[in-house]
């Protein structure tokens, strides 16, 4: 389904990106991936601030590398949207499959 690009690195990549007044908030990238039969490449990113275990709030966006600046692009498309979340549900089972076999 997805050309994954698992983020599994021992320290967690943190981006920051600009709220409504400016101020940058932190966030973890949890994955990473391309959808297939498309060039546009998606994160996941949770917040770092007051994130918990129990915390199931993750964030989608497209993007794009340019060197070494990160433009973050809103899901806006609910056609993309639907791809997004299927292929990230779809990574996230998984990983928990492969974990469930070690």
């Amino acid at each position: 389904m997805a050309n994954e690009q698992m983020n599994m690195q021992d320290e967690p990549e943190i981006i920051y990106i600009p709220d409504e007044e400016g101020n940058e908030e932190e966030f973890e990238v949890i994955m990473k991936f391309e959808v297939d039969d498309s060039d546009a490449k998606y994160m996941m990113v949770v917040p770092v601030e007051g994130a918990d275990e129990d915390s199931d709030e993750v964030y989608a966006f497209r993007y794009e590398e340019d060197g070494d600046d990160l433009k973050l692009y809103m899901i806006e498309d609910d056609e993309e949207w639907s791809i997004v979340e299927e292929t990230f549900n779809t990574l996230v089972e998984q990983m928990d499959g492969s974990q469930l076999d070690d």
